[in-house]
């Protein structure tokens, strides 16, 4: 590799680098803050919660590379034009078109990490996280066994606990379930049990009484027991832990989903459709980000002003696309026939960055331009 190509492509990978753990630490702390509060208020530990956020991670990455490689092409070209290296290069004979060999090179790069992020890593941590959130929704002591406090479970239900022994016996148990709006129910035990069956966890109460209130009627009835069995399985989210959410499924599977696939997905075959070709997408518009970037800064010619009108020219043009690349998406999902329109975007950015790439080898039409006004 040439000597330019080199230091061009060292100064990107540093500064994508560094937009990149910036970028990543933001969404990182906005992410750690919502489970911070989702995981220590249902008791759950710090090396929980530090698994939930590493498993997060992949996903923050995936979101934020594109956003880092147009930043730092944008910024490298913007700075070696502010110091005249870019004039230099092209003094010694550099086209644009050579300029912008270490910009591809960046940009296949960046597309190759997001590949394995968007086809491997993220799915199968999204999948991981899954496992693990059914994991805690199903860890009926953390939830549940907590002393000396009303909980409140699920709508209706209150559950108070005087007392968790260290063999997990619970003393002075109060329930009540208001979940029927014509009959209260209220169960006090002396002590009790959780138990796992093979229908779900039970809680067995010892020596206490069932008082069930008839709303309409106002009549009261008293039953006393020696031992009674509650399911609480209907306190515990009980979704499905086996069906997959079309989020961690492998891209083959998405592209060209099956009658299973799209009966446990449980969603439209254009959702899935579309959800696999933007893995392919997102990769491709990094590389097309770079070289709209680069490429808007080198149309016009030098000025002690910077060039931000540049900047902001290309900032717009990323915009559009994503704009015009949302909108397409809508109508894979409606139509998954045309997927190919998912990739329209790319091509237009590429169409856009060649041309813009063609006007900085003619200087000479914005010097014309600026003749005729005068």
């Amino acid at each position: 590799m040439p000597r330019f190509d080199r230091y061009l492509l060292s100064q990107l990978m540093v500064v994508f680098g560094f937009f990149s753990l910036v970028l990543v630490f933001v969404y990182w702390i906005n992410r750690a803050v919502v489970l911070f509060d989702q995981l220590i208020a249902d008791g759950q530990s710090a090396v929980v919660f530090l698994e939930f956020t590493a498993l997060t991670l992949p996903n923050a990455i995936r979101l934020v590379l594109p956003i880092a490689a147009v930043a730092a092409s944008i910024y490298v070209t913007n700075r070696m034009s502010s110091e005249s290296e870019l004039v230099v290069v092209q003094a010694t004979g550099f086209s644009p078109y050579r300029m912008a060999r270490p910009i591809i090179t960046f940009g296949v790069t960046v597309a190759l990490l997001l590949s394995v992020l968007t086809h491997f890593l993220v799915p199968i941590s999204s999948g991981r996280l899954a496992d693990r959130t059914s994991e805690i929704s199903q860890n009926v002591t953390a939830r549940l066994l907590s002393e000396g406090r009303f909980q409140h479970p699920t709508d209706g239900v209150t559950i108070y606990i005087r007392e968790v022994t260290s063999n997990g016996e619970l003393k002075g148990l109060f329930l009540s379930d208001n979940r029927t709006p014509d009959r209260r129910v209220t169960y006090t035990a002396r002590s009790a049990l959780l138990v796992r069956s093979d229908t779900g966890p039970k809680l067995v109460m010892f020596d206490g009484q069932a008082q069930a209130l008839t709303v309409e009627t106002r009549r009261l009835s008293i039953t006393s027991f020696s031992d009674f069995a509650y399911d609480i399985g209907g306190l515990i989210d009980d979704t499905d832990d086996t069906a997959r959410s079309f989020r961690e499924m492998p891209t083959i599977d998405l592209i060209n989903p099956s009658p299973a696939i799209l009966a446990e997905a449980n969603r439209t075959r254009g959702t899935l459709v579309q959800e696999g070709h933007s893995r392919f997408t997102q990769p491709l518009f990094a590389l097309v980000g770079a070289l709209i970037g680069f490429a808007t800064l080198m149309v016009g010619s030098f000025s002690r002003f910077g060039v931000w009108r540049q900047v902001n020219f290309a900032v717009f043009l990323i915009i559009a696309l994503k704009l015009i690349e949302n909108k397409l998406t809508d109508q894979v999902e409606t139509n998954p026939d045309q997927w190919m329109l998912m990739y329209l975007p790319t091509g237009l950015g590429l169409a856009a960055a060649y041309g813009l790439l063609w006007l900085s080898t003619k200087p000479t039409l914005f010097v014309r331009r600026k003749r005729g006004m005068a």
